[in-house]
């Protein structure tokens, strides 16, 4: 008798535990990227290939340039951006919001201030935080990690360019 108990009690616990993983890991509104997506920046507007890399937890964006200033009593930072397609210099100024230490594959430890970008991915305009690092010898100039990602898609790394960026210029525009 104690048996059938012992075992309704282990499939209750099984049941619950499939129901509780199930409701945390149901895709609400989430969108699926491939592993490389076209994004696009609004400032300045530059429409760039971005690899998705769940692997990655910051996001990092190729940048040239990159100075560190204080003004007004905050750290910012000027820095470069270069469309691919054209070969146009971009300047941008963002305040800073942090300096990490990111480990690369050779053992060597690079310091990188990070930025927010605003970023359209598929219908998403999202404000993301991206290291700012020279990505020229990557085939991608923006690397989309998991902090950028999370409550808004999944990644299919068996496909690649499932979206287009399709955000509305109204919420591009701050003046509207």
């Amino acid at each position: 008798m104690i048996l059938p108990r012992i075992q309704i009690a282990i499939a209750l616990v099984i049941a619950l535990s499939l129901t509780t993983a199930d409701a945390r890991s149901a895709p609400h509104d989430l969108i699926i990227l491939g592993w490389v997506e076209t994004v696009y920046l609004p400032d300045p507007g530059l429409e760039l290939k971005a690899k998705v890399d769940s692997g990655a937890e910051t996001s990092s964006l190729d940048a040239r340039i990159v100075k560190k200033f204080r003004q007004y009593g905050k750290r910012w930072v000027r820095f470069a951006l270069t469309d691919p397609a054209t070969g146009e210099e971009y300047i941008m100024v963002r305040e800073r919001v942090r300096t990490i230490s990111v480990i690369q594959h050779e053992g060597d430890n690079q310091v990188r201030p990070t930025v927010m970008v605003q970023v359209c991915v598929a219908d998403r305009l999202l404000d993301i935080e991206v290291s700012l690092v020279d990505r020229r010898e990557f085939s991608y100039r923006l690397l989309l990690g998991r902090r950028a990602l999370k409550s808004v898609a999944l990644v299919d790394p068996g496909n690649t360019y499932l979206t287009r960026p399709q955000c509305s210029m109204a919420a591009t525009d701050p003046e509207s």
